[in-house]
């Protein structure tokens, strides 16, 4: 078993940049959800309610970002110069720095709503969910849903594309990494795995959303897939679930395509 891909997603629900290689930092892979667009309210947009944030591309050039849609792009540095704020994402109330007039008004453009860019500073410490903790009021996230990095393998992807009519690509699930050589939902018994010199613990199912069945490469919703398929299969709770999430046990490492997968514990 290894690593096939590693993702990051550095401005929330905008497009993904596929890496060779990424540090292992305690809230995530460097530069993985560090901004994130709000509304008027400060509340965090994303594909859900703005599927047409899945045409925005963004690139890395060395300590800032560009973003790009239909042949305009934009600078953005990496530390912003606007005014510090509290944004709303999910139940947390998280501190982080916006950006100027022009910033925003080139993604409200973009995006065709109003809107702002906030970015997570370093000193801001956003907690995950203390029940999964693997250090209990310790463990942080970025922009992220809820924990810090998400796996799929592609056997899964592969077994949920054979019971639909038309196949899925992987970026519909946003993962930071995929892993290759596995049966299908396999990672759904580990519960503590080595990859490079990261141990991590695989700590919850990821829940899964509307923003699967948006196109990836149109911005537009196409339909009820995949939802639809693995609410009759992965269905708990009426939750429907596809992934794993993480949290990083010694976080300071790299990891790397083609890095072997060691299982440390599984779940009984």
């Amino acid at each position: 078993m290894h690593i096939s891909q590693i993702n990051i997603y550095p401005i929330k629900s905008l497009k993904g940049i596929n890496l060779d290689a990424s540090a292992v930092e305690e809230r995530g892979l460097a530069l993985d959800r560090r901004w994130m667009l709000v509304d008027e309210n400060n509340q965090f947009l994303t594909q859900r309610e703005v599927p047409a944030m899945a045409l925005i591309r963004v690139q890395l050039f060395e300590k800032n970002i560009t973003a790009s849609i239909d042949g305009k792009t934009l600078e953005i540095p990496g530390q912003p110069d606007g005014d510090p704020a509290t944004v709303k994402i999910w139940t947390s109330s998280v501190k982080g720095r916006f950006y100027d007039a022009a910033i925003d008004g080139w993604f409200s453009e973009a995006i065709g709503r109003t809107c702002r860019l906030v970015m997570m500073p370093e000193e801001t410490k956003r907690k995950v969910n203390p029940f999964y903790a693997v250090r209990k009021f310790k463990d942080t996230v970025s922009f992220a849903d809820g924990y810090p990095f998400m796996l799929i393998s592609e056997a899964s992807l592969t077994d949920l594309n054979s019971r639909m009519e038309t196949s899925v690509p992987m970026d519909r699930f946003r993962p930071n990494l995929v892993v290759a050589a596995t049966e299908p939902f396999a990672e759904d018994g580990w519960k503590k795995v080595r990859i490079g010199e990261t141990i991590f613990h695989v700590v919850k199912p990821c829940e899964r959303c509307v923003i699967t069945t948006v196109d990836q490469l149109t911005g537009e919703k196409s339909g009820k897939e995949p939802l639809k398929t693995l609410a009759a299969f992965r269905n708990r709770n009426g939750k429907v679930l596809f992934g794993q999430n993480l949290i990083a046990e010694n976080p300071g490492g790299v990891v790397r395509v083609d890095d072997e997968i060691e299982i440390l514990e599984i779940r009984p």
